[in-house]
């Protein structure tokens, strides 16, 4: 089989498994690059390069800067300020909610600023009576479109700029992609206030959570019995949760009033249980278990919360330890002191046999318990508390430090002087949150998405191997022989729907490094700018609002009480408009088509030539601008009078060909940049004196080019024994 084909299947493969998720995305890149290895497609200091790419040390460098905004309470300081202004209109709201999410993801990620606002926003609405559904879509898609405006707005920015090197192509600046981010965001902004805000559902906030879960079906008090086999036993030792998959929730016992139960409280006769459960479970275990149902009970909240214990929703964050875990293998009630009365999975209320349910992220428990230890599960990362908290405990000290460290990151950024490259910038904010102890150093790894870390570094090695095989180049030749003809503005409208596409099953970074390759050299072959759709594929892969699949989306999915159409019908207009604008912007900005001036000179050493003597050929190659030539290719068809030895060429220059037929290929050469070529061949032993060679190169580019007349150069040599 063709390295091409193996490829090409292995990059079908790779799709299914990002889009079906069955083996987490990490296990799957890994798995992809072990594959690429044992294949022979690439060696394994090529599959394992894209882990030493300087992008990964940015990105993994963002993850903790950002952590120290974080930590240190900066991005609370900016929840809080937002009470001050927010008044009760929700039309204002709205506005002031995705402004402030779209400024705030254009220097953090576009999730972890949903995730950072989505109790403050919750706050709001209590306050405004305004129901969540009107704000949460509104704080996800503001902080989506806020990630498109600067570099670092979101991981998939940065991971395209370190892909598009590979081309020749410089990485994006902090800025460059700010003109066409702002405009994204207005037109957003407009879309929601004047359109999307009527489409939006009016749910939640209204009914109680013991409501907004429907437990009341699921819920009942029963009396233990003077002659029951519970009494005296402690909850734990009565086991009732694994043998009869009924929870205690609450005991109320003669006048000392409902009080949370721990495993080691006794049931005593006459005890009120309330118990979680079906209802035909209990009545199937009531005679031996010696327990009686009360049949006027009435569940409400106040019935589930007594002294210290409380009622919260709490979200599992990506990266939680609690995903992929149940309930019953954590040992969460015995663990936590807290307890599960309901799990609210895309909508769904979950009430059966959530003890055996694995955890996934975006999943909301409905949770019974202390304030504290819910707290503390918060602090660690390990859920999101669904209220809003005015006053979140953070090292209010070390603000200022960690304000300091993303400066001082943006000041190099900005100004790139060339001895500080972006990964050096972002290592040494990372030095100073250390310094300074704003961040402690066994947090750093913690703070680190790992799964993308792996995802990019993975991907980044399998546009190696594409590039590598041609099998890039293969596809994006079967792209221009089908949709080619229908002009260039169609192509590159086509590979935005593409990618658009590929982000609702995969993640936005996998999309967009498995499109880029392909961008490119489609680009390349009908002799239009590559970056332009490099930066079409970045603005594509970074705008997902079709599905709740976006893990900003996922985030406030449950507490706007949205259902899956929702995002359907407020996502597909916003997609058609972010198209619309992008479309008409990228090519302003970044022009389709490029010109360069290529000019060709040939020399050869020695003059006059021996027979069987070597020849050298020295050929210059200059591009004169205005733009970037890409895809250039020397020919040199050496005559029959010489045989050919070696080929070397600069400026990364790939020779190829057999016998005397020759060629040499440049991805790119950039306006004003000279490469060189230097070929070696020996006159044959049978040359009569005086024979002249002539021998002519010529180079050609699919980038137009208005003076080919330069484009060819012959030298001769003339043969004395």
């Amino acid at each position: 089989m063709s390295p091409v084909a193996i490829v090409i299947i292995l990059l079908v493969v790779a799709v299914v498994l990002f889009a079906t998720e069955r083996i987490p995305i990490d296990i799957v890149t890994i798995l992809l690059v072990i594959a690429l290895v044992v294949t022979g497609v690439l060696t394994a200091g090529e599959a394992f390069a894209g882990f030493g790419n300087d992008i990964i040390i940015t990105i993994s460098g963002l993850f903790i800067l950002t952590g120290g905004l974080v930590k240190t309470g900066v991005i609370d300081i900016i929840g809080r300020r937002l009470h001050r202004f927010a008044g009760g209109r929700e039309f204002n709201l709205t506005v002031l909610v995705m402004l402030v999410a779209a400024a705030s993801a254009a220097v953090l990620k576009n999730t972890t600023t949903t995730a950072m606002f989505v109790p403050v926003v919750l706050g709001m609405c209590a306050r405004a009576r305004v129901p969540p559904s009107k704000l949460m879509m509104p704080l996800a898609f503001g902080a989506i479109l806020g990630g498109t405006c600067t570099l670092i707005g979101t991981s998939t920015n940065l991971a395209v700029s370190g892909a598009i090197q590979r081309y020749g192509m410089q990485p994006f600046s902090m800025f460059e992609l700010t003109p066409v981010g702002v405009a994204i965001v207005v037109v957003g902004l407009l879309y929601m206030l004047l359109l999307g805000l009527r489409l939006l559902p009016r749910r939640g906030g209204a009914d109680s959570l013991t409501e907004q879960y429907h437990i009341r079906e699921y819920m009942s008090e029963v009396i233990v019995l003077p002659d029951s086999p519970l009494v005296g036993k402690t909850l734990s030792e009565a086991n009732l949760s694994d043998e009869l998959d009924l929870v205690v929730v609450g005991i109320l016992r003669g006048k000392q009033g409902r009080i949370a139960p721990s495993p080691t409280e006794r049931i005593e006769a006459e005890d009120l249980l309330l118990v979680q459960g079906r209802i035909e479970d209990i009545l199937r275990v009531k005679n031996e278990t010696g327990i009686e149902i009360r049949a006027d009970f009435k569940l409400s909240d106040r019935v589930l919360e007594s002294g210290d214990v409380e009622l919260f929703e709490a979200m599992v964050l990506r990266g939680s330890d609690l995903i992929g875990r149940t309930l019953k293998g954590l040992k969460f009630r015995q663990r936590f002191q807290l307890t599960v009365l309901a799990v609210n999975r895309h909508g769904v209320a979950l009430l059966s046999k959530i003890s055996t349910l694995p955890l996934r992220f975006g999943d909301v428990l409905l949770v019974q318990g202390k304030r504290e230890q819910v707290e503390q599960l918060a602090m660690d990362g390990q859920l999101l508390l669904l209220e809003d908290v005015s006053e979140r405990r953070g090292r209010v000290s070390k603000r200022r430090w960690a304000l300091l460290a993303f400066g001082v990151f943006l000041f190099f950024s900005v100004t790139h002087p060339p001895q500080v490259p972006l990964a050096v910038a972002v290592l040494l904010g990372v030095l100073i949150l250390l310094v300074s102890r704003a961040i402690r150093a066994q947090e750093i790894y913690d703070l680190i998405e790992w799964r993308l870390i792996v995802l990019i570094a993975g991907m980044i090695s399998f546009g190696t191997a594409l590039e590598k095989t041609g099998a890039d180049k293969y596809l994006a030749d079967q792209i221009v022989s089908g949709v080619g003809g229908y002009g260039s503005l169609a192509v590159l409208a086509g590979f935005f729907v593409l990618t658009v596409a590929l982000t609702q099953p995969m993640s936005n970074q996998a999309a967009a490094l498995v499109v880029v390759p392909i961008a490119v050299k489609t680009a390349a072959s009908l002799g239009l700018n590559p970056r332009t759709f490099a930066v079409m594929v970045t603005y594509a892969a970074s705008c997902s609002f079709l599905t709740p699949l976006e893990p900003a989306c996922v985030l406030i999915f449950t507490p706007g009480r949205y259902r899956f159409f929702d995002f359907v019908k407020v996502g597909s207009i916003l997609t058609i408009a972010v198209f619309a604008i992008v479309m008409l912007l990228v090519p302003v900005i970044w022009p389709l088509t490029q010109s360069g001036n290529l000019q060709v000179m040939q020399g050869a050493t020695p003059e006059p030539v021996t027979v069987g003597q070597s020849l050298t050929y020295v050929v210059t190659i200059t591009n004169n601008g205005p733009d970037t030539a890409h895809n250039v290719k020397l020919t040199d068809s050496l005559p029959d009078s010489l045989t050919y030895v070696s080929c070397s060429a600069t400026g990364g220059g790939v020779c190829e060909g057999t016998g005397n037929n020759r060629t040499v290929t440049f991805t790119s050469l950039a306006n004003k940049a000279t490469a060189t070529v230097t070929i070696v061949a020996v006159t044959n032993e049978s040359l009569a004196e005086g024979t002249i060679i002539n021998n002519t190169v010529t180079i050609d580019s699919p980038t137009p080019d208005p003076n080919r007349g330069d484009n060819s150069a012959t030298v001769s040599s003339k043969v004395y024994h």
